[in-house]
């Protein structure tokens, strides 16, 4: 029989489809430079309906030129795309939706869009693809989602399209790799364009289109915490973790969740860690933006080295100024990483401690509540123990339970919450509303942010439940419901067992790490307030307007 003759394949259909629509976009570009006045039209021809889109959307940094411009596309012209953002922070993310610009969605987090983004799924409007870690999306940008268009933020640019990203980097070499290397277009927003950068953070050759936007990319003060907020309850819980989870197990490298909780217990190092001798024992190395209230530890020496997700409105002085704590640049800038510092988070440190609005009997936890899709970021990738960490330090090992020849250690996952949340709502539930959400959204799997089998304690304002030494769910459900205080899983629990899991060290109260309630005062914060903070800086933290006070 006659050979049947094939059609021979085309190898560069990626790479010729981008050749064309940049060749369509080509009268309005000046080399790589594009007038901002042009950018809705050459985003017509260089988005192609159907396409997967990345847009830089991430904690603190938003391509908000890029996202607004997308939004004012024709949705006869541009429609059905496959949105991929990492956080979901400004309108007009959802506005591409509502338009019909949009149809499908990838994200990691959506904290300010958190109750549209649920309605909008419920009105049919959003087919959600998954809720992801940051580092499970990023990788998948590389696997089965890479993207057609990425639509970036830099600080400055020069002619020939080389970025300076300076001290917010964050996600942006990853979004942008992404689509460099297989045939995606890369469209870049910059505030300035300068004859000569600071230094060089992304090649010119990684990039197709420049944009100097009409106003500065939207940067947001995250992750800075006022000492004065900080409440009495919220630094008697920092100092059950300070002597019953810090030094207890001696842990050097961590990351600390956003809140006040934790910024309680930075501020206490100083004082009260101090007190107890553990300067050098505790807290040296540190995956972390760079937090306000950090500052005191740092200059009180607790601080070694802080590897940054982002940077933090208001500190680039500062951490320009310290250049043996933060990784910086020849000019001083942060280099800041969110895919790096995720990977430190999961794998180089030996424990998470954060918040979380509700847990269950069994320790899972999460921040989708009823109504509101809120997402997780990078919350599962630090609250997991990872199972292909392969070296050992002296935290990671004492969380061994038991011997065998091939017995390996355990992160520390720690939860904090006050036993009752704003409204009165118990923080403990039977059922966690994330399952109810999953539900409503048609998921596969509910959202759960961190699960219990990753929780190693959990600490409330009764005490500490030290998860990793039950023996079984029925002892874990037991060390939970003694620290649950008046919620129903407190009232359920028998006080009569509570000496006994004392004795066997799944529960520690107050006086067994010689804590008083009454010790728990706001003159033990190193700062208590942001004026503290500048002048231990020695006036180099400038912090944003809305948290000035004088």
């Amino acid at each position: 029989m006659p050979i049947a003759e094939v059609t021979p394949r085309s190898w560069t259909e990626r790479r010729d489809e981008k050749f064309r629509r940049l060749f369509a976009a080509k009268s309005w570009l000046k080399g790589k430079c594009l007038p901002a006045g042009r950018i809705v039209d050459a985003l017509e021809v260089l988005i192609k309906s159907g396409d997967k889109v990345v847009l830089e959307g991430n904690n603190q940094k938003q391509a908000s030129f890029l996202s607004e411009s997308l939004a004012k596309v024709s949705s006869n012209r541009i429609n059905r795309l496959h949105m991929l953002i990492s956080s979901i922070s400004r309108p007009e993310h959802l506005d591409l939706f509502e338009k019909g610009i949009a149809s499908k969605l990838d994200f990691s987090y959506a904290g300010p869009q958190s109750l549209r983004i649920a309605q909008l799924i419920e009105d049919g409007l959003v087919e959600l693809g998954a809720i992801h870690t940051y580092l499970e999306l990023y990788g998948r940008l590389f696997i089965d989602l890479t993207p057609n268009v990425v639509l970036v933020a830099a600080d400055k640019a020069d002619m020939e399209g080389n970025l300076y990203t300076g001290p917010n980097t964050e996600e942006t070499p990853t979004i942008i790799e992404a689509a460099a290397f297989s045939g995606g277009i890369v469209i870049v927003q910059v505030n300035e364009l300068v004859d000569k950068l600071p230094r060089v953070d992304i090649p010119a050759s990684w990039v197709d289109v420049v944009v100097q936007a009409e106003k500065p990319y939207q940067l947001e003060a995250l992750f800075t915490r006022d000492p004065r907020q900080i409440t009495e309850v919220q630094i008697f819980m920092a100092m059950l973790a300070i002597r019953g989870v810090y030094e207890k197990h001696q842990v050097q490298s961590l990351n600390h969740g956003i809140g006040f909780n934790t910024s309680a217990i930075e501020l206490l190092l100083p004082t009260y860690g101090e007190s107890l001798g553990l300067k050098g024992k505790i807290c040296s190395h540190w995956a972390l933006n760079p937090h306000p209230t950090l500052i005191p530890a740092i200059e009180s020496g607790w601080v070694d080295r802080v590897h940054c997700f982002g940077g933090e409105v208001g500190m680039e002085k500062y951490v320009a100024a310290r250049p043996d704590v933060f990784f910086t640049g020849p000019d001083g800038s942060l280099r800041s990483n969110r895919m790096i510092c995720q990977v430190a988070g999961l794998y180089g440190v030996d424990m998470f401690i954060g918040s979380t609005l509700q847990i269950d009997r069994d320790a899972n936890s999460s921040t989708v509540t009823a109504g509101r899709l809120a997402g997780f970021g990078g919350a599962p990738n630090m609250g997991s123990d990872p199972r292909g960490r392969r070296h050992a330090t002296p935290a990671w090992l004492d969380l061994i339970t038991h011997q065998s020849p091939t017995v390996r250690g355990r992160k520390l996952v720690v939860q904090m919450l006050e036993t009752f949340q704003k409204g009165g709502q118990s923080a403990f539930v039977d059922s966690l509303d994330a399952i109810e959400v999953g539900k409503q959204g048609n998921l596969p799997i509910a959202p759960v942010m961190i699960y219990g089998d990753d929780v190693t304690h959990v600490i409330t304002e009764e005490g500490i439940a030290y998860l990793y030494k039950a023996q079984s769910m029925e002892e874990r459900r037991m060390a939970l419901g003694a620290i649950a205080g008046m919620t129903p899983l407190g009232r359920e629990h028998d006080r009569s067992l509570n000496d006994r899991l004392r004795q066997d060290g799944l529960i520690a109260l107050p006086e067994d790490l010689q804590i008083r309630r009454t010790d728990a005062r706001r003159s033990l914060l190193a700062a208590k307030s942001i004026e503290d903070l500048i002048d231990w800086s020695g006036g180099l933290y400038s912090p944003p307007e809305k948290f000035r006070t004088w």
